[in-house]
């Protein structure tokens, strides 16, 4: 749910097609914001949109504004990132992602309510009734905060975010928004140095 991780996913996703062998893939939820019933506050609002604008007019990436008028936004990502671990445990955490993101940014739902993460599930063929549980045991609360744990030892603070463990060391990539490649060349670069 971070304007700025939709921005950067098509390159992403050229990112992890180019990826050598050698390099395996992981994500690690950010958490963001924890859960939250509260309306999201007007500053918060107007800066939020702000960042939508600013991503729109630089990188092209597309954004509904309807979101803001259909629905009350809250500042919480924990329930979204806890429908990824869920779909994970059906094989389909990238898909989770993307759905979430494809209806908060374009289709202007509100991934902070439960029946809309349970509505998209449904939409990518998951069984509704193990999502629905699984979005809410004591093993996804576990491995959301074993997730938050790793990304402060990551020291990750901003996002998107990448890094590369190598040799039980830690290096941040740098990513560009348009060319994967640049991304690509660093990791490369890393790996030849340790």
């Amino acid at each position: 749910m971070c304007s700025w991780c939709w921005a950067y996913r098509p390159t992403l996703l050229q990112l992890r097609e180019n990826l050598p062998a050698s390099v395996k893939w992981q994500n690690v939820l950010g958490g963001l914001a924890p859960d939250n019933d509260q309306p999201m506050p007007e500053q918060t609002r107007l800066m939020v949109q702000g960042h939508w604008r600013q991503i729109e007019s630089s990188l092209g990436t597309q954004f509904n504004f309807d979101f803001w008028i259909k629905n009350q936004p809250r500042r919480d990502t924990y329930k979204a990132c806890r429908a990824v671990i869920a779909a994970s445990r059906q094989g389909a955490e990238e898909e989770m992602i993307e759905s979430i993101q494809r209806a908060y940014y374009l289709r202007a739902m509100n991934p902070s309510d439960i029946p809309v993460l349970v509505e998209l599930a449904v939409e990518l063929g998951l069984d509704r009734g193990l999502f629905q549980a699984d979005l809410d045991s004591v093993q996804t609360e576990a491995e959301l905060h074993r997730q938050l744990l790793l990304r402060d030892k990551l020291m990750v603070r901003s996002f998107p975010a990448l890094v590369l463990e190598r040799n039980s060391r830690y290096e941040f990539i740098p990513h560009d928004y348009l060319d994967y490649r640049n991304s690509l060349a660093e990791i490369d670069k890393a790996k030849q140095s340790t």
